[in-house]
């Protein structure tokens, strides 16, 4: 592992300001989504935004990207998609008598799976080995995807009309479950008043947006990200965490252990945005619903009744004593 110092961590610091700074001026009023997307761009790790249409989550993506100078591409997810509709596939040319691959939407930087739950299982599945393995096996031969590679997938909590819940492979592939929420009122003056402006248009504007890192820059900050200490006493503490998510009364099915991973991967970013190079307990409670609430069920009883899992979340974290070394 490379040997990171002191000035490694701060200038990292410096940049990934500069990159939620730049976002944030163009997604107004999601200060905590986009803190949320960056830890886990960090992190290596992909996102489930979850939230009703218009919440600028196509913006955000489109956002992230123009701000490293990436690719980003998105997939409308409907219940007719193909699996090579995601992956690609293999045509062959009449011209030159041989098959060629033709690639997919998935060959980008950022990638945008909306209203992924309204594609049928197999369609779904082809993200699978994409996500984790960062290639895709099209007519048996194997394609790296570009680096940096981040899912940014979306559903609709209130629409299930027509709708196929993600099975657990591929929910426990997901690094982090974001909610995204209306802005204030404010806020969504200030959205208004910057789309509108001098525009006939619906989208906001490019045009004056800039790249601030670069995708090098973006694998470096990963590489220092990975590099964040962890001791012995928050390490348990942390896998305590995802543990206890098993054997907690209520939760019929708990986390495994890619949530413990998922949990040391965003503390350790979450630490680098504080400007530190080591975990508290406090950067894993910052993370830990949203690392979690997607990996858990709870029992029939506590739907009925209607509790939120994440209230049941903060219950089971109020619990577990942190270490205080």
């Amino acid at each position: 592992m490379t040997k990171f110092e002191q000035q490694d961590f701060e200038q990292a610091t410096a940049d990934i300001s500069l990159l939620v700074e730049e976002i944030n001026s163009v997604v107004i009023g999601q200060d905590k989504i986009v803190r949320q997307v960056i830890i886990c761009l960090l992190a290596n790790g992909h996102v489930l935004v979850e939230g009703v249409p218009g919440l600028g989550k196509t913006l955000l993506v489109r956002a992230l990207s123009a701000c490293f100078g990436g690719s980003n591409s998105r997939i409308q997810f409907t219940p007719d998609l193909m699996p090579s509709d995601v992956t690609g596939h293999a045509m062959f040319n009449m011209k030159s008598e041989r098959f060629e691959v033709r690639r997919g939407p998935v060959f980008t930087n950022l990638l945008l799976a909306d209203e992924i739950n309204r594609a049928p299982a197999k369609t779904q599945a082809a993200l699978l080995e994409v996500m984790q393995e960062r290639r895709v096996t099209i007519e048996g031969k194997s394609f790296e995807v570009e680096q940096p590679f981040m899912v940014l997938a979306t559903q609709n909590p209130i629409e299930q009309d027509g709708t196929y819940p993600l099975p657990e492979a591929e929910l426990d592939r997901f690094t982090m479950k974001i909610l995204i929420d209306y802005q204030s009122a404010a806020d969504e003056i200030s959205m208004v008043e910057a789309v509108t402006q001098a525009s006939a248009n619906d989208g906001f504007n490019f045009d004056s947006q800039k790249a601030v890192i670069t995708s090098e820059r973006v694998l470096a900050l990963q590489a220092i990200a990975a590099s964040v200490a962890i001791d012995d006493e928050v390490l348990a503490y942390l896998v305590n965490i995802s543990r206890q998510t098993r054997e907690w009364v209520g939760i019929d099915h708990g986390a495994g252990p890619r949530a413990s991973i998922a949990l040391a991967r965003t503390a350790r970013a979450t630490a680098l945005i504080a400007g530190r190079s080591f975990v508290t307990p406090d950067d894993i409670k910052d993370v830990a619903k949203a690392v979690l609430r997607h990996r858990i069920q709870l029992s029939p009883d506590l739907e009925i009744e209607g509790v939120p899992t994440d209230q049941v979340l903060e219950e089971l974290l109020a619990s577990i004593e942190a270490p205080r070394s």
